[in-house]
């Protein structure tokens, strides 16, 4: 250790760089793939790994009508995505197959299928603070060869150095969601 950073300078640096690192993001982008082709897009529901049963749904939610609002993509209803599902027989619909992407893609005449995680969603909590936080991944799958094209993953919210050192509860979940669904379509759209 060097000689002028004491044990509880080290202790408050680690600290502080954790609560940097609470924002994380990552993402995968097919350089051959024409993203300006892609004019109509079916988000499928998002597999839910959290203990909050709905947020897959709500975080779903939020990310096609976030998407819609860019203007760069027609997104399908849900209501036609739900019965093109079934009409393919989609075994998961959470995590169709290639062939099943691509049947996807011509009974719904989509460019792309948008697939989604949530692997965390709602309130953490570390002694007295206790904070929103939301981790999502998606992936975009072209229709005419079931490709991955796009891959992207963030993760927002969390406990902040201020929120651990004067306690309070961080952002409100939808805040959060939206902050991460954002990010992830910046990736996409970029």
């Amino acid at each position: 250790m060097h000689p002028s950073l004491n044990p509880s300078r080290a202790a408050a640096l680690l600290v502080i760089l954790a609560a940097c690192a609470s924002h994380t993001s990552h993402r995968y982008q097919d350089a051959n793939m024409d993203f300006g082709s892609v004019k109509t897009v079916a988000v499928v529901p998002f597999t839910n790994l959290s203990r909050d049963n709905l947020a897959g749904d709500r975080v779903r939610d939020v990310f096609a009508n976030a998407l819609l609002s860019t203007g760069a993509v027609y997104v399908l209803p849900q209501g036609e995505v739900i019965r093109g599902l079934g009409k393919v027989g989609v075994a998961s619909p959470t995590a169709p197959s290639v062939d099943e992407v691509v049947k996807l893609g011509q009974t719904l005449k989509a460019d792309a299928v948008i697939t989604g995680v949530v692997k965390e969603y709602g309130d953490v909590r570390s002694g007295t603070a206790s904070a929103n936080v939301i981790s999502l991944s998606i992936q975009m799958q072209e229709t005419a060869t079931g490709k991955v094209v796009f891959a992207g993953s963030t993760t927002k919210g969390g406990i902040r150095f201020r929120d651990r050192l004067l306690g309070g509860g961080g952002e409100p979940i939808n805040d959060v969601t939206e902050a991460a669904v954002n990010d992830l379509i910046d990736k996409l759209l970029k």
